[in-house]
């Protein structure tokens, strides 16, 4: 018998070939023992095997992703190996990822079109259970905003200069809001009414701010800021004081992360990432790498973290009301489940042209240099799953990368102007951007092509966001107005 052969286009038609195949899992579990399969069996199939396999007999069938040998199975198990060379001798592997069980469905038209702020807006966001939305502006407001309705709810007046960013505690019920003098601002959710007193301390603007996670602490009543000071400070937001400033940038921060076992990340325009532990402020390491402006940050536990204990899979079904401690469990629960994925990863974007893959709970040493584009790298994002990285760049393409490998997976182009946000859908397979030739793009990463070209900013679209319940994409810009996205 020939250990290893290509497999022609007459064969596959003539005979039906048999491989001795295993289903192995992302993280390296092996599934039951091998089986004799054909190779013209198709996606489905493997489907039905899988979930027989993996025994969840009393709950929804999971929809899972086939990888052999690095090519995903779309059609049938031939078609992927076309150009593989098969050693008969060994057990052919076949990776299975588990997806979401609910699909988005991609957002079409503009519902509404909602004017209200006088200047640009900078800043939009959903709450994590996606109910609510917030928008900041360089009007020195915040605005709350009815999404049964799709009107302004609130406007919240405090702040004396531009609002720069947003950030919703992972409860919900508090939004915190910065400015350009460096003030930060509370609001409560459901009045509009700011909360306590501002959190004053930092010398220059303040530019991210991040609430601790909520499976650490369901009373959410920390938050951190970064500030072109170059300082982080860690707030007491119910005492309105300054637990621990974090200094050890020689430059501004642009970006601050807030991770899942409890660690500080920071980004700087020294070029390093520093890491911090919460609890007592102590630099963990430095991670150094860039040659310029570190712009942005994410975490691969970004989603989990954001949405907290709502579930998306959940929305739209009647929802029971959990106790603190029920809340936090469910939100432990759904972050150590991302974590079978692989460990807490982070990847920063820099002016350099250049990203960075780390595991920055252990190491010093970056995982992968990701090149490609040729300007700055202006936003990046891990998908929900923690599987994809997609980063944003001045260069007008958007770039798709392997989240644990940091191998580049495809190239987004059809923008003819900077990509300043990119957000993605729930179920990981839709990624909406907003750039500077006033239009959003809806993305399908099955297809890896545009999906939806959508038209209607008269200017520079700065801020999308896709809501954490998947109804809606809101965006805003230049132009003063907030538009609402929906299927």
């Amino acid at each position: 018998m020939i250990s290893k052969r290509k497999l022609s286009e007459s064969e596959e038609k003539e005979e039906v070939v048999h491989v001795l195949a295993q289903f192995k899992s992302e993280s390296g579990e092996l599934l039951e023992s091998p089986i004799d399969l054909p190779l013209n069996i198709t996606t489905e199939n493997l489907q039905l095997i899988c979930n027989a396999f993996v025994k969840k007999s009393d709950e929804e069938a999971t929809p899972y992703t086939f990888f052999v040998k690095d090519v995903e199975v779309t059609s049938n198990l031939a078609a992927a190996l076309k150009n593989a060379l098969l050693d008969s001798e060994k057990v052919l592997e076949i990776i299975y990822q588990p997806q979401a069980v609910f699909q988005v469905r991609a957002v079409t038209r503009c519902t509404s079109s909602l004017p209200g702020h006088s200047e640009a807006v900078i800043s939009v966001s959903f709450s994590p259970d996606g109910k609510q939305l917030a928008s900041g502006s360089g009007d020195t407001t915040v605005r709350f905003w009815d999404l049964n309705t799709e009107s302004p709810l609130f406007t919240c007046k405090g702040h004396r200069h531009w609002v720069l960013c947003t950030a919703w505690a992972p409860n919900g019920q508090t939004l915190a809001s910065a400015c350009k003098n460096g003030e930060i601002r509370l609001w409560d959710a459901q009045t509009g009414v700011q909360k306590g007193k501002p959190l004053v301390g930092h010398k220059e603007w303040v530019t991210w701010l991040v609430w601790e996670p909520f499976h650490l602490n369901p009373h959410c009543r920390k938050l951190a800021s970064s500030s072109k000071d170059g300082d982080v400070r860690i707030w007491d937001v119910v005492l309105g004081t300054c637990l621990i400033n974090l200094a050890g940038h020689q430059q501004g921060v642009s970006c601050v992360r807030w991770g899942g076992t409890g660690l500080i990340y920071s980004a700087s325009q020294d070029r390093t990432v520093k890491v911090w532990r919460s609890e007592d402020g102590i630099l963990c390491r430095t991670l150094q790498g860039h040659a310029h402006w570190v712009n942005t940050l994410a975490l691969s536990t970004d989603y989990v973290l954001r949405t907290g204990a709502f579930e998306p899979a959940e929305f739209g079904r009647p929802q029971k009301t959990l106790t603190h401690e029920e809340a936090q469990e469910k939100a432990l629960d759904r972050y150590n489940l991302v974590q079978k994925v692989g460990p807490e990863r982070l990847v920063s974007g820099s002016d350099d042209f250049t990203l960075f893959l780390w595991n920055p709970e252990t190491d010093k040493k970056h995982l992968a240099r990701m090149t490609g584009h040729q300007q700055l790298v202006n936003d990046v994002k891990f998908s929900p799953d923690s599987r994809m990285i997609a980063s944003a760049s001045f260069d007008k393409s958007i770039k798709i990368w392997d989240g644990r490998t940091g191998n580049f997976i495809t190239t987004l182009r059809g923008h003819v102007q900077a990509v300043y946000q990119i957000s993605w859908s729930a179920d990981s397979r839709l990624l909406v951007s907003g750039s500077a030739d006033s239009t959003l793009k809806v993305w399908n990463l099955r297809t890896k092509k545009l999906h939806l070209d959508l038209p209607g900013h008269g200017d520079e679209v700065f801020a999308v966001d896709w809501s954490p319940d998947s109804q809606r994409v809101v965006s805003g810009g230049r132009d003063k107005v907030l538009k609402i996205w929906r299927y």
